[in-house]
């Protein structure tokens, strides 16, 4: 597919700049903003391949760091969903001023401490997100926020990782939104398995599809 838009992107939040890569297919459908766990950036390999399978569905995406390299070294901020929050939120507002993306249907897929980031911005933005899909997402961090959410919500997990597992599922009640909870045989928090990635991949672009359009 023939891409309308490819590039790298600067998003100013409260004094620090925020570096992302914007890319957006050719009639794409809607686009989809990437929040990323902890330890992990706009270059993780994970995201990257989910990326590239929504591209192929008409898809674009943000991938963009959401701490800068200094704040990423120190643990506490990384597990601060409260500024999380704020940057995503933030990075939202950047794509409803460019001039590329202003117009399009907006997701959110959000990976462990990246999806109570996502899950609480979209709580906030109301109906300016469409929907919301969790990786191995750590949704319990978003609890209070769980009620507010109206985004059709996708959680996807892995089956060996149990602990996370559960959490999913208790948050899952707490939704009153449009909602699915899909559990992938096998796989662990980082979906390594042979086809793991593959299946969360299709899974959260049909999801996308069916929801933004």
């Amino acid at each position: 597919m023939d891409e309308k838009l490819s590039e790298s992107v600067i998003i100013p939040v409260n004094g620090v700049r925020l570096e992302g890569d914007l890319i957006v297919p050719e009639g794409a459908s809607g686009l989809i903003v990437f929040a990323h766990g902890s330890g992990s950036s706009r270059h993780s390999p994970r995201n990257r391949f989910v990326a590239e399978v929504l591209h192929d569905h008409g898809l674009g995406t943000l991938l963009f760091d959401l701490l800068t390299e200094t704040e990423d070294r120190e643990y506490e901020t990384r597990f601060d969903i409260d500024l999380l929050t704020e940057r995503l939120s933030t990075a939202t507002d950047w794509l409803r001023e460019h001039e590329g993306t202003r117009d399009m249907s907006l997701g959110y897929f959000g990976s462990s401490t990246g999806a109570a980031a996502a899950l609480r911005a979209a709580a906030v933005r109301g109906t300016d997100v469409k929907a919301v899909v969790s990786r191995g997402g750590r949704v319990d961090l978003a609890a209070e926020q769980l009620p507010d959410v109206t985004a059709s919500t996708l959680f996807v997990v892995g089956g060996a990782d149990t602990t996370v597992l559960e959490l999913n599922r208790s948050a899952f009640d707490h939704l009153s939104c449009t909602k699915d909870l899909q559990v992938i045989d096998g796989a662990g928090h980082l979906f390594e398995g042979d086809g793991e990635l593959e299946a969360v991949a299709n899974i959260a672009a049909e999801w996308f599809d069916r929801h933004l359009s």
